[in-house]
């Protein structure tokens, strides 16, 4: 297999982990079951609530089962509103909450209030809906709110710490938002979190823990694993998948991702998933966990068998690079610093995007409209150089 076969098939098996966890069709096939198709029926009133990256998805899939009374979709801005959600649709700001997001929550408040005993709120949550809906507790401004939570961020700290921090100090988060209403609430989760608990994704604001609630997980990062896995074995390649989650700081995952690959037979596919981090010194230039992951990893393969990766976020964008991801493998380093490059320069200063976008190797999808983590996929015996 030469250089440029391996890069479509590994954007082959991303493509098919999206597939796997498209929000509208999740959504669906799981407001088919019989449970949930008779709550919905037996309700007075039903109001339909989406909130986070993959909302508008989500609520699309709502929307063809069910006929609500009144709607709440809180999109991040910059996303498009399909036409048959735009009448329910408003926007707030992400990844860092604003103005925007505390109106946002206020209006979701009142939305929750509105519904009462004998009523039904559909309620679906995905990644980001942290930062789309931010009202912070009493006695604290959002701008206190948001410095607390960035200085734990830029620490490396893992997303489970980060949403316990947020839900210490918000008014709405922790169950807090489901509990302003009598209603029912049905709770959707897309989980982009360790464990899949329900709870931590975007903090959970409506797992409030009432009896006759109903929460279930409908799709996760393993589920696009899943998809992946499957699509390579269809192929005809051995797969190996990562016995741990891919987690902890992003250059060292990297670093032990190169070790795993470079173990390999050859045309063997391994995949992994979660979702790492990126601590920030006070400099930082432009890129992500995932080219961190991708140029780390690039740097340990070098001078080792042909190997080749694919790191990418499923949402589409990666930190504060506009690229999903980014492809490497054991000649990429070398190739960067026959361009004027510094690889390892590039690492440290947290400025992966712009070595990937000379050497034409990243991952450019837009927004994709559901958000599960992080995925890298690898494989031995990938033939020439890294390139495109």
């Amino acid at each position: 297999m030469d250089a440029r076969s391996a890069l479509r098939l590994l954007e082959s098996l991303y493509r098919a982990a999206l597939r796997a966890v498209e929000p509208e069709g999740l959504v669906r096939r799981c407001l088919a079951s019989p449970e949930l198709c008779r709550a919905v029926a037996e309700a007075r009133a039903t109001g339909l609530f989406a909130v986070g990256k993959a909302a508008a998805g989500m609520a699309a899939g709502a929307l063809a089962r069910v006929d609500p009374r009144d709607g709440l979709v809180v999109l991040p801005e910059g996303y498009a509103a399909p036409r048959d959600i735009r009448r329910f649709a408003v926007f707030a700001s992400h990844p860092e909450p604003s103005a925007a997001s505390v109106r946002a929550a206020r209006r979701a408040r009142g939305f929750f209030a509105g519904f009462g005993a004998g009523d039904v709120i559909l309620c679906l949550v995905s990644g980001g809906a942290s930062s789309l809906l931010a009202l912070p507790r009493e006695g604290l401004t959002l701008e206190q709110k948001r410095r607390a939570v960035a200085d734990l961020t830029r620490s490396g700290a893992s997303v489970l710490a980060v949403n316990r921090l947020r839900t210490s100090l918000s008014a709405i988060k922790g169950g807090r938002l489901g509990r302003m209403t009598r209603a029912r609430l049905i709770t959707l989760v897309l989980s982009d979190v360790p464990g899949d608990r329900a709870a931590v994704v975007g903090s959970g604001p409506t797992v409030r823990g009432r009896r006759g609630d109903v929460v279930r997980v409908i799709g996760s990062n393993r589920t696009g694993l899943d998809a992946a896995a499957l699509e390579a074995q269809r192929r005809g390649f051995a797969v190996r998948r990562a016995d741990e989650r891919l987690s902890g700081e992003a250059s060292s995952a990297g670093r032990r991702l190169a070790r795993r690959l470079r173990a390999l037979p050859p045309r063997t596919l391994f995949l992994s998933g979660g979702e790492t981090v990126v601590t920030l010194g006070p400099r930082a230039g432009r890129g992500g966990r995932s080219l961190e992951v991708a140029l780390s990893a690039a740097l340990a393969l070098e001078g080792g068998p042909e190997t080749v990766l694919l790191a990418a976020g499923s949402d589409g964008r990666d930190g504060s690079s506009t690229a999903a991801g980014a492809f490497a493998g054991d000649t990429t380093a070398s190739l960067g610093r026959e361009r004027g490059l510094d690889p390892k320069a590039a690492l440290s200063l947290h400025d992966t995007h712009p070595f990937f976008d000379r050497l034409g190797l990243l991952l450019r999808t837009g927004p994709t409209g559901t958000n599960v983590g992080d995925w890298v996929f690898g494989i031995r015996g990938a033939g020439d150089r890294v390139t495109q």
